[in-house]
């Protein structure tokens, strides 16, 4: 059985480093730990493919807080979490625009570690 512990603090570093690419404008650093094939779908609908797609989804004006929940695991390789944003400045404070965000990622296991594997944004009113 794996070192559920240490996995959690895996994934949840990847979705800390997930937030640092978005807030500093990285596309390099956004996409690094997802999957070459994965998905993901924006609180828009827009749905994008692959890592390099992800890339490309770093918007210039906005940035946000990331407050990671509870890692649940559906097998040894396979865990989802939610991860709850909301807006931010640029300086990490809070802004107040009507809504937030519920991430939910999908991570699967590989020989390189924890991968996201697919992401669903959802917006929520606060």
């Amino acid at each position: 059985m794996a070192d559920r512990d240490t996995d959690r603090r895996e994934i949840r570093a990847i979705v800390a480093e997930h937030e640092r690419g978005f807030n500093e404008k990285d596309p390099t650093r956004l996409a690094a730990h997802y999957r070459e094939l994965s998905w993901a779908v924006s609180a828009r609908g827009v749905e994008v493919e692959g890592r390099a797609a992800m890339r490309e989804q770093v918007p210039a004006d906005q940035y946000a807080r990331f407050a990671p929940g509870h890692v649940e695991f559906l097998g040894d390789d396979v865990a989802i979490m939610h991860a709850y944003v909301s807006a931010a400045t640029a300086d990490g404070e809070p802004v107040d625009v009507g809504h937030a965000m519920i991430k939910l990622y999908v991570f699967a296991r590989s020989a390189g570690g924890w991968e996201v594997v697919a992401r669903q944004d959802t917006l929520v009113r606060p």
